[in-house]
This record gives structure tokens, sequence and C-alpha cells, in this order.
């Protein structure tokens, strides 16, 4: 079924590198364009931990994330849609994507499921937190321990009062360690919560946001083919792949081709919290179009400072309050154009770090950001170029 998007959407492709299904693109939103692939940055509760968004914006980031669960339980919907929307309130001008809340709810009753769908199969004792039914997710703030409803139009709702230009059907995630029938029960689940998501677009839109289905399926190729059958006949304006994504990283791999291979190519497609290093490459030959993450901003907080691992004997990044930081003068990565890879050494962060100044977080940060974007950049040209391979080598 084709739908034309509202005035100031559109997503194109521009290049397709041989061999792969890896393609650049432009998606267009009113708030700006962004080329293909792109990683978006996860600003959870309407901010980037540690940075303003004029810093974002110095170190390149073109594209955020917020959370619709966070955000549902405070401030609220109507708060935010008073404050302006969301790009008013955090002074975020570009394009800006909100994901439903499902998978933050089901995670709740699930909680070693983030885990599970990033490949790191881990077992946990369930949570009973959050009940499930035909017409949404009863669930118990974690914020004050009271009682909360968020049913497939309450999460439309929200989404549009905060006003971001992507936003996402709600559904739910369904988790490693269970039957193939229990699997099916659950995406079916999911698709009848689409559609009602779908319905409620089209009754409250304005038309300053468009609305992505969502593929789910685990880890089984029959239903996964289902679940992007149902997505490719719906009206959406692109597509995101969700859910259980297997046990293992190679497993994980294997799930992306298996969602992403019946999809429709004329989409942008999203790959729902994946955005790791060897990730991003894995994904792209699949043809994932965005990405997100909250890995390069959270090591951060914790000293991580990202680096190419063919440089540095395979680690994907320094830990810079480790001591063998304290006498090293080396900036960060000088080739990087934003002054915290380039003009601050490690051991000057080092000593931020082991002092507890907050500038030393913020310096990693910036850095991280930074480097994400270099990478994105180097995604796109080996495609463009038909260099896949050997540029991927040079980062993993």
């Amino acid at each position: 079924m084709n739908h034309t998007p509202p005035e100031g959407f559109s997503f194109k492709i521009t290049s397709q590198a041989s061999g792969t299904h890896a393609r650049t693109g432009l998606l267009e939103t009113p708030h700006g364009t962004i080329e293909t692939p792109h990683f978006i940055f996860c600003a959870t509760k309407a901010a980037i931990k540690g940075l303003t968004m004029d810093q974002m914006r110095e170190c390149g980031a073109e594209i955020i994330l917020a959370n619709t669960y966070h955000l549902f339980l405070n401030p609220g919907g109507p708060f935010v849609e008073r404050q302006g929307g969301l790009h008013r309130m955090t002074d975020w001008h570009g394009p800006m994507l909100t994901d439903s809340g499902g998978f933050q709810i089901f995670s709740l009753g699930n909680g070693w499921v983030a885990d599970e769908i990033k490949g790191k199969r881990q077992h946990g004792t369930e949570r009973k937190l959050v009940e499930i039914s035909e017409d949404g997710a009863h669930f118990i703030s974690y914020i004050d321990g009271t009682r909360h409803y968020l049913t497939p139009e309450t999460s439309i709702q929200t989404q549009i009062q905060l006003g971001a230009d992507l936003i996402v059907v709600l559904d739910e995630c369904s988790p490693y360690n269970v039957t193939r029938d229990y699997t099916a029960r659950s995406m079916e689940l999911s698709h009848r919560w689409e559609k009602r998501s779908l319905d409620a677009y089209h009754a409250m839109t304005n038309g300053k946001q468009v609305l992505y289905g969502i593929v789910q399926g685990g880890v089984y190729e029959d239903l996964r083919r289902e679940s992007a059958g149902f997505v490719n006949e719906h009206p959406f304006f692109g597509q995101a792949i969700g859910g259980c994504l297997g046990g293992s990283r190679e497993e994980m791999v294997e799930v992306i081709g298996r969602a992403s291979r019946p999809l429709r190519k004329d989409r942008p497609t999203h790959l729902l919290g994946i955005g790791g290093v060897h990730d991003i490459w894995e994904g792209i030959h699949h043809g994932i179009d965005t990405f997100d993450c909250v890995h390069p901003t959270r090591i951060a907080r914790h000293g991580g400072a990202l680096i190419r691992p063919v440089e540095h004997g395979g680690k994907t990044h320094l830990n810079l309050r480790n001591a063998c930081f304290k006498n090293d003068d080396q900036p960060l990565d000088e080739r990087l154009p934003c002054k915290a890879s380039r003009e601050f050494s490690r051991a000057y962060i080092h000593y931020l770090l082991r002092a507890g100044e907050m500038l030393g977080i913020q310096l990693l940060i910036q850095h991280n950001v930074c480097f994400m974007m270099e990478l994105m950049r180097s995604v796109r040209s080996s495609i463009r170029n038909d260099r896949i391979r050997e540029e991927q080598s040079l980062w993993i």
C-alpha cells in the first residue's frame, strides 16, 4: 500500500554498493535532512547527559532520540507540548525520533531482555512489574511506584505531544528464552497494536510526524518474513527492526538479515537500540539506514574513549581512569575535528576523572560523539566508493 508522506518528509536512495544491500540515502524531515547511514544519539530524558545541544551540534551530531516511556512518566506529554515540543524545549533544531515506550515497559517484566536483544544472552528472574493485555500494558512507575497504562493510542498521542519528526508504533518485545508459539502470539499482538497505532496516528496527526512500523518475530525466519509482510502492506513511512535478535552476536547478525531481507527497499530502515561499531558495519550490509544506541555517551560517563580497534590491539575503547594514562601526553585522536579529541592530553583527562571533575566526562562525551560522526562519514564514503571491506578493516 502506497502512502504519500506529509510535506517536508521524504527518503531517497542515492547510491548502492555492489554485492551487498548497503546503500546511502537522504532522509528529509521538516527540521533538516540527514545523509544515511546515520547514527542517532540518545537524549533519553530529553537531554544528552553532560552536553548542551550547542555542544552536540559542534561535535557534528545531526539527529537525536528521546524516550517516550521516560517522558510519559515525567514530565508528561502535555507539559512538553506546552513548552512548544521537544525541539523548542531542548533547543535542538535538527531531526528527532521518539520510540514508543514499549521496549522499556517490556524490560520491566523481563529484566535481562536488553542484553538478549543485543546478543549477550543472560538469564534473570522475571519481575512482575508489568501486565500485558490486548488493550495495552499496565506498569508501575520506577519514579514513585504509581500504576500507569500505556496503549497504542496513548503512545501515539504522547509522541505527537512530544513533537519528534519520526515516531514509532507500540509493540511487545518477546525475550529469547520463550517458545516459538509464544513468539508468534506476541508478534500477532504487536501487529494488532501496530494497526491501532496507525489508526491513532491518522486520527491525531498534525502533519508534523511520520510513523515507523516495527518488524517482530524473534529469531524465527518464517515469523520475521510474516511480520515484514505486515509492515510492507501498511502505509508506514519507515520501518524498524525490533524484538529479540538472538543469544549471541553471530545470531544477532543472522536475525538482522532475516528481518531486513523481505522489507521494502524504498523505505528507511532503522535498527532499534543497536549501534556498536561492529554492529554498524554488519548492519549496513543488510541495508540498515539508521542506528541508535546509548553506548557512546554511556561509556564516556565511565571513563571510556572510543578508539579504532585495529590501532589498539583489538580494544574498542580506552578507560582513561586507568593508571597507565597518568603520564600519557597523546591526544585522544588528533585526526578528529573536535577540540576534545585533538587538544587535550590523555594524562589531563585521566587527572580530571581521578579528581572527580565533570569536565573529564564532558570531554570524553564530546570525543565519542565526534568519533561516531567520523565513523558514519567513513561508512557512507565506503558505500559510495564501493570500498566497504577495505574501509571496514580500518575500524574493527
